[in-house]
């Protein structure tokens, strides 16, 4: 089991980025429906919180409260494509020092959050929008994961 302490402080805030920034992303990807997709980030830590013990590194990841910084981003192209970088940042980091089975589990953790921010809110009238869509999709491939 890779633990928070395989780490320096900086690799940590970079795995810690990756799941807010996916949020993020998928907020910025459709207008509508910020605070309800702000609290569908949220839930989907505690949902994950809720799955304690089955993974020492996602315990860590989702006990720490998700900063998203997207003050610091002039545009939502911007915050884009620096919150993709950020995923492609965690998981080089990961493959680096977690076991497979915590790579995918991280993986999991930011799709599944991802997803449900997108369906927090009907836009155009459909559950996830085809920005919200295409985003998911590009955190997919930032993961380094496939659809199917």
């Amino acid at each position: 089991m890779t633990a928070k302490s395989a780490f320096s402080p900086e690799e940590w805030k970079v795995v810690l980025e990756g799941p807010p920034s996916a949020g993020m992303i998928v907020v910025t990807a459709a207008r509508g429906g910020m605070i309800r997709e702000s609290i569908a980030m949220s839930k989907a830590y505690l949902e994950a919180r809720a799955q304690h013990g089955e993974s020492e590194l996602l315990d860590e990841i989702v006990a720490a409260k998700p900063k998203a910084d997207h003050t610091r981003y002039h545009s939502a192209a911007e915050l884009r494509d620096n919150g993709l970088q950020h995923l492609r940042d965690a998981v080089a980091l990961l493959e680096a020092k977690a076991t497979t089975e915590e790579l995918d589990d991280y993986r999991r953790f930011v799709l599944a959050l991802a997803s449900k921010v997108a369906a927090a809110h009907k836009e155009e009238g459909q559950d996830v929008s085809p920005a919200e869509a295409e985003a998911i999709q590009e955190i997919t491939a930032a993961l380094g994961t496939s659809d199917s």
